[in-house]
């Protein structure tokens, strides 16, 4: 347990820098500009957000259904 722990806080570390060397080399984005400038940008977020929120709903109830047949078993 205290190697897993070790690699997921070394992984985070990494992944936080990483993401910081990357977008300091990459010029701006037009597309993101012109999407938050028209308001498009919310409707973008608002689909991401429903896509999750479905896949989350459907990941636990297919969790509970297989706990209640491995109790039935």
């Amino acid at each position: 347990m205290k190697k897993l722990s070790f690699l997921v806080l070394l992984t985070l570390c990494f992944a936080n820098t990483f993401a910081q060397i990357s977008s300091a080399k990459l010029p701006p984005i037009d597309m993101a500009d012109e999407l938050r400038s028209n308001g498009k940008i919310y409707v973008v977020v608002l689909t991401i957000a429903i896509i999750f929120v479905g896949l989350s709903i459907y990941l636990f109830s297919i969790d509970r259904r297989l706990k209640k047949i491995e109790k039935e078993k």
